[in-house]
């Protein structure tokens, strides 16, 4: 019974997730045109090109602003990842071609000067969305005066050709370029007559509609090196392979020596002083210190682990896909709400095994412990992005939407999952009998200490995938694409890491393992 209820309830999660997704994905039009027909074109946000994280307002530079500015409403997810669309300053209806169309003429002041010449040296692009397809382009250029090469000069564009391709009714594609040749001097601190325009093409095509964001899956603005990718996926593979075996090796011919040492003749055995794990056989399951925070630990990583397999197996129908606006942050908190009585129930049922009696505090402690520090950092890097009037600063609306979400869904699915947890029927069933007293614990060398084991288990892992930590890198923080194929790699080595770093603590004699292994396979 409690696995068909399991079963239905990790089915309704999931389908409450995709179904949040499609809504926040889904907007007013279906996507079929008419010739003439007025197509959505919304501008996102400029930045530096070689940041992508810091991301400002399209308008917070002096672009000419349409007739009816407009702000498009947005998904949880979409303000979450930055995006803040606004009606851009081009018409571009289906099927029409234009050319030279003129936006507007602007003057631009010594101050708007100055900020499109610091956007130009810094390689600012934009970001705007045709019909829910994104586009980027470059604001202006740099280049070395011929008169004298160690000055530079610093050119706005302001002609931009739409390249757009369409598939019968359909929109398939759209790219912008800037006329190089069609610039405007901001070298200098003087005020400049600036004329935009810009240029409309149509050409048909044989994409259909539903393989449309499929070439977003590589890089735009960055080369793709596959061959490179698979090349370090391999040897990250082969790495694991061999790590794994060595430890595998090691551990099971120490075990069949302790195994033969121990068994192979009872009576010899009995009269042998004991040694190494077996002798601290009546102090390995001795409760660990600070049992509730251990449990509250425990409870948070297995909802983090759960909301990772739930992202990756999304991902893996196909939910997600690159530059599909505020999905995957709509889908983690989402999911995070959703998960919240996992780490209830788990938590508050191995405190309860653990013959904790505060199961109150427990919960507390366990729904904090990850959304305390979570939120410190969120309110630090809130104010930096708010004083830099980044994108990345999240509005009053948006923040008080999140802690409903966190009062009204985490909390209560926090302590129905506690209170599942507590009134469960587990119990800690140690194979051996806990002396009344520990044994002291012998001294043991610096290397065997917490902090040095730590150090290991860390490096050990990293060894593995630091070849693929550009990607991971150039993902996070830039523009490339990367699908995760690490994350099983770096599963599979943290636990033999972790099992064999604590069968060497126990053969030290040092049975204050339970603290140890889990700092040694969270590092």
């Amino acid at each position: 019974m409690f696995t068909k209820l399991t079963m239905i309830r990790w089915l309704l999660v999931t389908l409450l997730v995709v179904y949040c997704i499609q809504v926040a994905e889904s907007g007013g039009s279906n996507h079929k045109y008419k010739p003439n027909d007025e197509v959505p074109i919304y501008a996102n946000k400029v930045g530096p090109f070689h940041n992508p994280s810091e991301t400002y307002r399209f308008f917070d530079l002096p672009f000419c602003l349409p007739a009816h500015l407009k702000e498009k409403s947005e998904a949880l997810g979409e303000v979450l990842s930055g995006d803040r669309l606004v009606s851009a300053p081009y018409k571009l209806p289906f099927l029409v071609e234009k050319d030279s169309e003129i936006v507007c003429r602007k003057r631009l002041t010594k101050e708007d000067v100055s900020k499109f010449r610091s956007a130009v040296a810094k390689d600012y692009y934009f970001q705007m969305y045709y019909d829910d397809l994104p586009f980027w382009g470059f604001i202006g250029k740099v280049d070395k005066d011929k008169t004298d090469p160690s000055e530079q000069k610093y050119y706005l564009f302001k002609h931009l050709h739409f390249e757009i391709h369409y598939n019968k009714d359909r929109v398939i594609e759209i790219n912008a370029k800037a006329d190089p040749s069609d610039v405007v001097d901001l070298t200098e601190d003087k005020e400049v007559e600036v004329e935009f325009m810009y240029t409309v093409r149509w050409k048909e095509t044989n994409v259909s509609y539903e393989t449309r964001m499929e070439k977003y899956s590589q890089s735009l603005l960055h080369p793709h090196h596959l061959e490179i990718h698979w090349f370090s996926i391999i040897n990250s593979c082969v790495t694991v392979l061999l790590l794994t075996g060595f430890l595998a090796t090691i551990l099971m011919r120490v075990l069949k020596n302790d195994f033969v040492k121990y068994a192979h003749d009872e009576e010899v055995a009995d009269d042998l002083e004991e040694t190494g794990w077996k002798y601290i056989h009546g102090d390995v399951f001795r409760y660990p210190k600070y049992k509730s925070l251990f449990a509250a630990a425990l409870g948070s990583g297995t909802q983090l682990f759960s909301l990772a397999l739930f992202i990756f197996g999304l991902a893996l129908v196909g939910v997600f896909y690159p530059y599909n606006r505020g999905a995957l942050f709509t889908a983690l908190v989402v999911i995070y709400a959703l998960t919240s009585g996992i780490a209830g129930y788990t938590a508050a049922s191995f405190y309860h095994q653990l013959e904790g009696t505060n199961w109150v505090r427990n919960l507390m402690l366990t729904g904090c412990l990850f959304c305390g520090p979570l939120f410190l950092t969120f309110c630090f890097l809130n104010t930096v992005a708010i004083a830099y009037t980044a994108t990345a600063a999240l509005p009053f609306g948006t923040i008080v939407v999140i802690v409903l979400i966190w009062t009204l869904v985490t909390s209560p699915l926090l302590v129905l999952g506690g209170i599942s947890g507590k009134n469960s029927k587990a119990e800690f069933q140690a194979p051996v009998r806990t002396t009344k007293f520990p044994r002291e614990i012998p001294p043991l060398p610096w290397y065997r200490k917490t902090i040095p084991q730590m150090a290991m288990a860390g490096f050990l892992p990293f060894s593995a995938i630091y070849i693929e930590l550009y990607y991971i890198f150039a993902s996070v923080w830039g523009h490339r694409i990367y699908t995760i194929y690490i994350f099983i790699i770096l599963l599979i080595v943290t636990a033999f890491i972790t099992v064999a770093l604590t069968y060497f603590q126990l053969a030290a004699e040092d049975h204050e393992w339970w603290w140890r292994s889990f700092l040694c396979g969270g590092s």
